[in-house]
């Protein structure tokens, strides 16, 4: 591996791809070394450091299938149908990969788990080292609370662009806190003559607004208290500083099970 750990960016021409441009240029030991997006974006081809507003860095956008740049790490922000591509070209590299894409099919995510056992994998529902703190939170009030007739709700709010609802991070929660309680049951949003709220049922809620970059709010309730643990990113920054964080640390990391942000923060 080079003295420096050479990163492209899958989803270059995005707002986070372009975030990750900016903030990965101002990292001693990160280079930017490929950008990737799809040929119909209105900005293939441009410079990828103009287009994150740091000036020329001499990698141009380019298409995953055209570049065979040689990298350490591959951090993807696009979408699903982008994810197929992604992994052959993660295995044919030998290069590891953040993948920080949401909305993934099962298959997908069975497609991953099976090029970790090649090449050093890791997947996050969020980038965010906060939210990962908060996620041990909520599995320690789960637990506590496991036997205590508590109710769990799950409020998420997004910017009004994105695809996919309820959040990949909510689900997460979701599934972190049901392991811990023994709840099998969920519903997605309330409409109408619901009746008497069923207790082994976890409730999503996914609010769309403005340019919200993300927020989550886990809500324990019981009879006469409730306990409420929210999680706020102030701006798109927060994750792709965690995803940079990531690829530093899954650099030369050996293949296997999937690694993950608790990895990462040592939790």
């Amino acid at each position: 591996m080079s003295e420096k750990i050479a990163i492209a960016i899958s989803g270059a021409a995005g707002r986070m791809g372009r975030r990750l441009i900016a903030l990965g240029s101002a990292e001693g030991n990160l280079k930017i070394a490929a950008a990737w997006d799809t040929p119909s974006h209105p900005d293939f081809g441009a410079d990828s450091g103009q287009l994150a507003g740091v000036g020329s860095n001499g990698v141009p956008i380019r298409s995953i299938t055209d570049d065979q740049t040689p990298v350490d790490v591959i951090i993807d922000f696009s979408t699903p149908a982008a994810t197929d591509e992604l992994i052959a070209q993660a295995l044919k590299r030998r290069s590891a990969l953040v993948y920080a894409t949401t909305g993934a099919a099962a298959e997908q995510m069975e497609a991953l788990r099976q090029a970790a056992k090649t090449i050093p994998v890791l997947w996050s529902p969020s980038m965010s080292m906060t939210v990962n703190l908060t996620m041990l939170l909520a599995q320690t009030a789960a637990r506590a609370l496991a036997d205590k007739d508590a109710d769990v709700e799950i409020i998420e709010k997004h910017h009004r662009f994105k695809a996919d609802a309820p959040s990949g991070t909510a689900l997460k929660f979701g599934r972190l806190i049901a392991e811990e309680m023994g709840i099998d049951g969920a519903v997605f949003g309330r409409e109408g003559k619901t009746g008497a709220r069923p207790h082994n049922q976890i409730g999503y809620h996914a609010v769309r607004i403005g340019d919200n970059p993300g927020e989550h709010t886990i809500l324990f309730g019981l009879l006469g208290e409730t306990i409420e643990l929210t999680v706020k990113a102030t701006n798109r920054d927060a994750y792709a500083v965690g995803a940079l964080r990531c690829a530093e640390f899954l650099a030369g990391k050996p293949a296997g099970e999937i690694y993950t942000m608790n990895d990462v923060l040592n939790l």
